[in-house]
């Protein structure tokens, strides 16, 4: 177990991206937000989805960061320069502890420049991040992605026995009750089911079927609306990502690709039912 001094007053979580592995990390947030009640919890989040944590009970203050821009090399100067500010900013804030969930060079760089005289993450973590660390958690690395977080939180002396994600949501009042969502987005080609198929099985079904996705997806949720003989409600790209949680919080179910939303309708406990290309789903698949 990691010593910990008798009081913690601030605590940095460092888990930037992707969706999927935000909701993931939620028991860890729970579990530690339990443990010390009394501690500010900040978390460092990509820009695209700060709109899952913002108003979020348990996290003080979310920091925000451009990821994408700091993957382009003619954005390198101003890239350095938020890091730079980012940096001033995090050591104003005297954090006691930074725990780097992401665990990559990136996010280990983060913790190190917070100044936090601890600094957790994981000793299997990639491109060097560990150089960064005070202290690794040798976490499994065949376990589910969620059982990893948590055995971070185990070594910070949290209960992690029946795990909870905690989520907000802002109402999207839909013109029908009884619907199942349809998610046909993903961030990888080879995850996508057809969009014909996801149509085809929409107007098969004995209720309405609402499809949801971010902009990238209007396209293929033309399609799929398009192929639902009328059956479906086309919301792709018209809901914020607090939003699109309240639409799957009260669906019947969900039929998803491995995606951002099959992770939100498991952490809901909404049947889902989950479609697989090349990811693990014993890794990464919906939890529970």
């Amino acid at each position: 177990m990691i010593p910990l001094p008798d009081q913690i007053s601030k605590c940095l979580i460092v888990k930037p991206s992707s969706l999927g592995d935000i909701i993931h990390s939620l028991p860890f947030l729970d579990a530690f937000h339990k443990q010390f009640p009394l501690t500010e919890i900040h978390w460092l989040v990509a820009s695209q989805f700060t709109g899952l944590l913002e108003g979020h009970p348990m996290i003080t203050r979310l920091w925000s960061i451009n990821k994408s821009g700091w993957k382009k090399p003619s954005m390198l100067s101003s890239t350095l320069r938020e890091l730079g500010k980012l940096a001033k900013d995090l050591r104003k804030e005297r954090f006691d502890i930074a725990v780097d969930l992401q665990g990559l060079l990136r996010s280990g760089l983060i913790s190190r420049l917070s100044n936090a005289p601890i600094r957790v993450g994981f000793s299997s973590a990639r491109e060097l991040s560990t150089f960064f660390y005070t202290h690794k958690v040798n976490a499994s690395t065949s376990s589910h992605a969620v059982d990893r977080y948590l055995e971070v939180a185990a070594e910070l002396g949290c209960d992690v026995i029946n795990p909870e994600f905690p989520m907000t949501h802002d109402e999207y009042p839909l013109p029908f009750d009884d619907y199942a969502v349809l998610a046909p987005g993903a961030r990888w080609d080879t995850k996508l089911w057809p969009s014909e198929s996801f149509g085809t099985l929409a107007s098969l079904l004995p209720m309405k079927s609402v499809i949801i996705g971010s902009a990238e997806d209007i396209e293929r949720a033309g399609v799929v609306e398009q192929r639902a003989s009328g059956k479906a409600h086309n919301l792709a790209g018209m809901t914020t990502l607090r939003e699109a949680v309240a639409v799957i919080r009260n669906a019947r179910f969900v039929i998803t690709n491995d995606s951002g939303p099959m992770h939100i309708a498991a952490a809901l406990s909404v049947p889902t039912y989950a479609i697989f290309g090349p990811t693990s789903p014993g890794l990464t698949g919906p939890y529970g």
